[in-house]
């Protein structure tokens, strides 16, 4: 098979050097060029030193951007779509990591960002890079919009309750703890690098962009109270999401709805242990997996679901369910390049 030849946009950042690590296994990517403005000629592994010996690619100024047969751009946001033109004119598919093309509704969008979007024409013709919603439509996508990180866990923790039960209340409150990474690789709203991981702060109390991804992509349409916090970790994001059911729901009927969701889907994997200290998700078990993995607990007496969901922001949270999404509309195996397991201890 005639490997597809990849350039990466991008990819001093978090998102584009994770994506770049995750194709170097891949069997069937051939990564041909990497850019980065402020690195220009100078090899990788001086960005990356985890990538120290598996390439010899250099950045390249974007000045210097050769065809491809697919461009991943990690770029800051409004990059992709100010530029889409030329973009598409060096390759035509394109895997975007930032949040150019993941709302749909223009308006929502400017309530969101603070303006309009720079191509409205353009997110109608880009797939929401979550596997797990969207196969279907991901099949033979030429234009791939990659998911954002907190959006991720929150809509794969609650989506299968909200598809097979319809809350009594709707409002549902979502709490995520992240890890400095979530903000990037230089200094967020809150100040963090992942320097200084410890200093503990919560900065984005309301308003979060990550808002309009789970109300979009979730099933039925329910007032969402997003909170993050920044913890002490560089990587990982843990939610924890309540919801009230109508009464008469138990433990098995939530249960059952999450295997109905996912029995199937490689990369979900369900904590339902009643025993033992690992009794829920955890995120420092999927550092560097693609997996996500959601729990439950029912307090019976008022109705509240408590879910909980874990993953890796950086893989499962960008890359790697960029990568996945690749993956199923090539139609190669959906598991192809994402099988590490992760460490423990």
């Amino acid at each position: 098979m005639k490997k597809l030849d990849v350039a990466i946009v991008g990819a001093s950042g978090y998102a584009g050097g994770e994506f770049l690590r995750l194709a170097l296994g891949h069997p069937h990517l051939n990564v041909t060029q990497v850019s980065s403005e402020r690195y220009a000629k100078q090899p990788v592994h001086i960005v990356h030193p985890n990538l120290r010996g598996a390439t010899k690619l250099r950045f390249s100024a974007l000045k210097d951007l050769q065809d491809a047969d697919l461009l991943v751009l990690g770029l800051p946001h409004k990059e992709s779509s100010t530029r889409f033109d030329t973009f598409s004119r060096k390759a035509p598919r394109l895997l975007d990591l930032a949040a150019d093309f993941r709302l749909k509704d223009p308006v929502v969008y400017e309530k969101y960002y603070g303006e309009s979007h720079p191509r409205p024409d353009l997110p109608s013709r880009f797939v929401y890079a979550n596997p797990e919603l969207h196969r279907e439509e991901l099949r033979g996508a030429m234009y791939i919009a990659g998911a954002g990180c907190l959006a991720t866990a929150a809509i794969l923790g609650l989506y299968p309750l909200l598809k097979y039960a319809v809350p009594a209340k709707g409002d549902i409150i979502v709490e995520g703890k992240i890890g400095s990474s979530a903000a990037g690789n230089k200094p967020s709203e809150s100040g963090h690098h992942p320097e200084r991981a410890g200093v503990v702060r919560t900065y984005a109390a309301t308003g979060h962009r990550h808002t309009a991804e789970i109300t979009q992509e979730l099933p039925g349409r329910f007032p969402v109270h997003l909170t993050a916090t920044a913890v002490e970790r560089v990587r990982g994001i843990l939610v924890t999401a309540h919801v009230f059911l109508p009464d008469g729901y138990s433990d098995r009927d939530v249960l059952g709805a999450y295997r109905e969701a996912y029995e199937d889907e490689p990369f979900i994997r369900l904590v339902t242990a009643k025993r033992g200290i690992h009794r829920v998700p955890d995120p420092k078990i999927l550092d560097g997996t693609n997996f996500c993995d959601v729990g439950f607990e029912v307090d019976n007496e008022t109705g509240r679901v408590v879910v909980m969901s874990a993953l890796d922001n950086l893989v499962k949270g960008t890359a790697g369910h960029a990568l996945q999404a690749l993956n199923v509309s090539m139609g190669w195996p959906e598991q192809l390049g994402l099988n590490f397991t992760g460490l423990h201890p």
